[in-house]
């Protein structure tokens, strides 16, 4: 199927995973990991009953429509959706990924007039072409340019160099940003600054769209990234955890003024399978998942609790290898200050049991987002597993062990 995504494979010790259920992924030969990564998909981890049984029931039932006749799956869904996502964004439309959530929200600009974009430097959004053109990072984006025109990028957590940009062409911008950069690093932004966007987007009649696909339903402790200063974004990408883990869907949420030319006209964005009955289960699943058993409460205690251990253990072992251990709620990340150890230690951390991610926009983070149903058996576990893989690698790089710094 692909060659590299094989090479990756073996990489990671030739692991094939067949089963999961709650925190812990079993490969082929019965060996048991536990998963933090999943690249935030699994905040109500793997096979959550409450999604299963509203999956399951559509299953039997009536997995994919017509797209004739009206539906209630999808308006049920969106119901559920408009009742936990900030206040004004009443409009739902449901796609498949975060990428395809980014494209309806560039096509709702468009009818709004705002034809600039303007995204941040270590900003993700994916990888179809006009999200590409949004995501800052040259690597991904040199092979398939050009992309988007009037596209650019200003500096994550400067609000005084976005509305910069904003001024030179007011009325006609549009501006992605994420709450917390996940691809980035899990690059936290100064406090305030969500605001002064939300701020600057207003005085320079600017539409912001805010990309919580990784940051929202309760991966940082919060509903969403944007209630840590209650801003109300125009447009609100969703995804990831709206899964629960079950079965891919993705949304966006809207004002009714940035969604009215789609309101208008319900042939003007669509696709096969959006809205599809089996998705709208597992996304009104994975909702009451998250409220039955208060996730978002529960992130943000295990955040408290993990960010200090993790960072006591990296430091213990790496010394001032590991430049910042950082997070907030479930989404987690261990920075270090040299190119090799981010990649070696998550190697080691699969050989000791623990799936973690690397980051795709930054070589020098590994990144951990663990489930909201950890126990704390599998607390102990992972420390117990951190703990050696951080010994086992920390001798190549840290002066501090006595090891060289070879990368060999």
């Amino acid at each position: 199927m692909n060659r590299g995504r094989a090479t990756l494979g073996e990489m990671f010790g030739g692991h094939v995973e067949v089963e999961s259920q709650g925190a812990w992924v079993t490969t082929a030969e019965g060996k048991r990991f536990l998963n933090c990564g999943g690249y935030g998909v699994f905040l109500a981890g793997a096979r959550h009953p409450t999604v299963i049984r509203h999956v399951t029931e559509q299953l039997q039932a009536h997995p994919i429509a017509t797209r004739v006749f009206l539906e209630p799956q999808a308006a049920l869904a969106a119901e559920a959706l408009t009742s936990v996502v900030p206040a004004g964004l009443t409009r739902v439309h449901f796609a498949g990924s975060g990428a395809e959530a980014a494209e309806t929200a560039l096509k709702m600009a468009r009818t709004k007039g705002r034809r600039r974009l303007v995204a941040t430097t270590g900003g993700y959004h994916g990888k179809t072409i006009g999200a590409l053109s949004l995501t800052g990072n040259d690597l991904f984006r040199t092979p398939f340019q050009p992309l988007l025109p009037q596209t650019t990028h200003v500096p994550f957590g400067d609000a005084a160099a976005l509305e910069a940009v904003l001024a030179e062409t007011p009325g006609e911008c549009c501006v992605f940003v994420e709450p917390v950069q996940g691809e980035a690093g899990v690059v936290i932004p100064p406090p305030g600054y969500l605001k002064a966007v939300r701020d600057a987007c207003d005085r320079q009649g600017a539409l912001l769209v805010l990309d919580e696909v990784q940051t929202g339903l309760g991966r940082l402790g919060t509903w969403w990234g944007a209630d840590a200063e209650d801003v109300k974004p125009d447009i609100m990408l969703v995804g990831k955890g709206l899964s629960g883990g079950v079965v891919p869907v993705s949304a966006v949420a809207a004002t009714r003024e940035a969604f009215s030319v789609f309101d208008r006209d319900p042939y003007l964005h669509t696709s096969t399978f959006s809205g599809a009955p089996l998705a709208m289960a597992a996304a009104r699943g994975a909702i009451a998942a998250i409220q039955e058993d208060d996730l978002v409460t529960r992130a943000r205690e295990l955040g408290d609790e993990l960010l200090p251990r993790l960072r006591r253990i990296a430091v213990e072992h790496y010394g001032d290898v590991v430049r910042e251990v950082r997070g907030r709620g479930l989404l987690l990340g261990i920075e270090f200050a040299e190119p090799g150890p981010a990649g070696d230690l998550l190697i080691e951390l699969i050989s000791n049991g623990v799936i973690a991610n690397h980051s795709l926009n930054s070589h020098l983070v590994l990144r951990l987002t663990p489930p909201a149903v950890l126990v704390r058996s599998d607390l102990d576990f992972l420390y117990e597993a951190f703990d050696r893989a951080c010994r086992a690698q920390a001798a190549r790089y840290s002066p501090i062990t006595g090891g060289s710094r070879s990368h060999a």
